[in-house]
C-alpha cells in the first residue's frame, strides 16, 4: 500500500476519501495518469478501454512485453496493483455516454468523435461529475483541459475547442503520433491541474485553474487561457 507521506501538503487521500475517479482511455497518457492517481492514493479508482493491447504500444504506453494480447485494463490494473498494492476497477468497454461516471472524469480517449459522444451522454451537466480533465497530444504539443463540466460559461468555452478526427497526423501504424516523453509531459500537467483542484475544493487553497493549458517543446513554450476571458 503507498504512503502518502512525502506528498500530504498537496494531496491527502483521507481528505479525498472514496470519492470515485474514472480515466477513460489506457494509452499514452490514460496508463501514465492511472499509475499516478493510485500513487497519490486513490482508491476508488475506475480506467476503461476496450483495446487490447498490442507490440507497437510498449513504445509509449505503460506496459511490457508480457501484456501484448491482454485487453489494455486487465493488464494496467497489474501495472498498478504491482507498483502501489492499489486494486483499480477495470471496464473492458467502449464508453459510449450511457455509463454512470464518479466525481472526477479524466477524458482521454483516442478520437474526438469518442470525446462528443462520452461528453453529451455521461458528462455535459451532470451533476455527479464535478471535475473534468480532458488531454490532446500532437508530437511534440500538448494540450490540457480542466474545468468543471457543470458551470455554463466553462462547458461553451470547451466545446468550442472541439475539432474534427481528420486534422489528427497518423503515424506509421495508422494510429495518432504519440511519443511517451510529450505524453509524460501531458500527464504531469493534467495531474497537477486534479492537484490544484483538489487543493482548492478540499484544502480551501487561494488558487483558481487555468481551463485550457497549451505546451510546445519546439520551441518551448506554454500557454494558459481561461473561457470566461474569451
Amino acid at each position: 500500500m503507498i504512503d502518502p507521506l512525502r506528498h500530504l501538503s498537496e494531496f491527502t487521500p483521507l481528505a479525498f476519501g472514496r470519492k470515485r475517479v474514472d480515466v477513460i482511455g489506457c494509452g499514452a497518457t490514460g496508463s501514465r495518469i492511472a499509475s499516478e492517481l493510485a500513487r497519490y492514493g486513490v482508491e476508488n479508482l475506475h480506467v476503461w478501454d476496450f483495446d487490447t493491447i498490442e507490440g507497437h504500444n510498449l513504445a509509449n504506453q505503460m506496459y511490457d512485453e508480457t501484456h501484448v494480447g491482454r485487453p489494455k485494463v486487465e493488464a494496467l490494473s497489474d501495472v498498478v496493483f504491482r507498483a502501489t498494492g492499489t486494486r483499480i476497477t477495470p471496464h473492458c468497454e467502449r464508453v459510449d455516454g450511457t455509463q454512470d461516471l464518479g466525481e472526477v472524469v479524466f477524458l482521454l480517449p483516442d478520437t474526438m468523435e469518442a470525446r462528443k459522444s462520452i461528453w453529451e451522454g455521461a458528462i455535459r451537466l451532470k451533476f455527479r461529475t464535478r471535475f473534468m480533465v480532458e488531454t490532446r497530444m500532437g508530437v511534440d504539443t500538448g494540450r490540457v483541459y480542466a474545468l468543471n463540466p457543470n458551470d455554463p460559461s466553462k462547458v461553451r468555452g470547451w466545446e468550442k475547442t472541439l475539432t474534427d478526427d481528420r486534422e489528427t497526423a497518423v503515424s506509421a501504424c495508422g494510429g495518432s503520433i504519440s511519443i511517451g516523453a510529450t505524453a509524460d509531459l501531458i500527464a504531469g500537467f493534467a495531474m497537477w491541474q486534479f492537484t490544484r483542484w483538489f487543493q482548492i475544493v478540499e484544502m480551501g487553497k487561494d488558487d483558481s485553474l487555468e481551463d485550457e493549458l497549451v505546451f510546445s517543446v519546439r520551441p518551448l513554450k506554454v500557454l494558459t487561457r481561461n473561457f470566461e476571458l474569451v
